[in-house]
């Protein structure tokens, strides 16, 4: 295999939601949330949010998707490099979290020695 994740795959859209349309169905709906333009939270707000966790699940296809949508609800440069960081800080912060876990289980696992 030469490439991972391409844009060529989005060729592949259509026989991915044929092959499971019901679960299709669920997925556009909860994009659907994400992406509406009826709810409270303006729309560019919507999609700087959606850029940020894009960033942290590390889909391109949504960084990209989202990055679009956030321009043409008119979010600056200035506002994602702000969302890139404020995502960076608190993925961070998840680490650190997960970590006062880890020191708690490295105690429990090490208390009976």
């Amino acid at each position: 295999m030469s490439e991972y994740q391409t844009p060529k795959d989005r060729a592949y859209v259509r026989t991915l939601i044929d092959a499971a349309k019901k679960e299709a169905e669920a997925f556009l709906q909860l994009k659907y949330t994400a992406e509406r333009s009826d709810g409270t939270i303006p729309v560019k707000y919507r999609e700087l949010m959606s850029v940020a966790v894009a960033l942290t699940t590390q889909c391109a296809y949504c960084i990209e998707s989202h990055i679009q949508n956030a321009v043409e609800a008119g979010a600056t440069r200035e506002e994602i490099a702000e969302t890139v960081f404020i995502a960076a800080a608190l993925r961070a912060g998840g680490a650190v979290g997960n970590g006062l876990l880890a020191m708690r289980l490295f105690e429990e696992a090490t208390s009976g020695k």
